[in-house]
């Protein structure tokens, strides 16, 4: 892990790192010493690691609850090289918001790809970032990803051992079936009821199929991108809960 810069602002650090061809950032308490949770952030389709939602989001997670933060590009997102069918899934996932259109089987197939290319690039990530003082390897971990971050979070979540709870949610296709059976770690499900890309039929069968003993269903009027605040303070919450730590 190779870190370019740092910045800090009313006590947050924020320091962009690359592992191999992987850019990604990390939050901490400015001047953090010694271990914490982390929380990893998974972006959503033509998202990147520093849109301002996961900036937000990452923010008040290290100032209300003291976790450290963590977001990559995924393949084809961001900072890194675009081939001419990451190009296409941008300008397709627009287009289908736009119409009003659930995904298609093309995006389907896509979607995956990332996905199988993204989970050993953060389980790689997560092995640099445990090795830092102010990360250490003794405490948990927490996912939090909607839409394509739930696509990768989805097999990620069952696939590390060291993710302790997730958030989840905006995602629904028979192809995730296989990796939410193998979920088994607390998990707060995200849907919206009427999500232009995601029929509320195959959110809800999704959550019907994750394997969690502890989950709970969210859901709320209006569309993918409509997840209204008080449900993202309501994720970090979650993660105090479920990484105890105090705030």
């Amino acid at each position: 892990m190779r870190f370019l810069a740092e910045t800090t602002s009313d006590g947050v650090s924020e320091r962009l790192f690359t592992l191999g061809d992987v850019p990604g950032v990390l939050w901490s308490p400015a001047g953090a010493v010694g271990g914490r949770p982390l929380v990893l952030l998974g972006h959503g389709g033509g998202g990147h690691k520093r849109h301002a939602g996961l900036v937000a989001r990452a923010r008040r997670c290290v100032t209300a609850y003291g976790f450290a933060v963590a977001a990559v590009d995924a393949p084809g997102h961001g900072d890194r090289p675009r081939s001419e069918q990451d190009e296409w899934f941008t300008t397709e996932i627009g287009a289908l918001l736009a119409a009003g259109e659930p995904v298609s089987p093309e995006v389907v197939r896509h979607t995956a790809d990332l996905a199988a290319r993204a989970v050993p690039e953060w389980r790689a990530v997560l092995d640099a970032l445990r090795e830092l003082d102010e990360v250490g390897a003794e405490h948990p971990v927490g996912y939090w990803g909607l839409s394509l971050g739930s696509v990768i979070g989805l097999p990620l979540v069952a696939a590390e051992p060291r993710i302790a709870a997730a958030v989840l949610g905006l995602a629904g296709d028979d192809s995730l079936a296989a990796a939410a059976a193998r979920v088994t770690v607390p998990v707060e499900f995200l849907l919206q009821w009427e999500d232009e890309l995601v029929p509320r039929e195959a959110g809800l069968a999704l959550f019907d199929t994750l394997g969690s003993r502890e989950k709970t269903l969210h859901a709320n009027p209006g569309g993918h991108g409509d997840v209204p605040a008080f449900e993202l303070e309501g994720a970090a919450r979650f993660f105090e809960r479920q990484l105890r730590v105090a705030p």
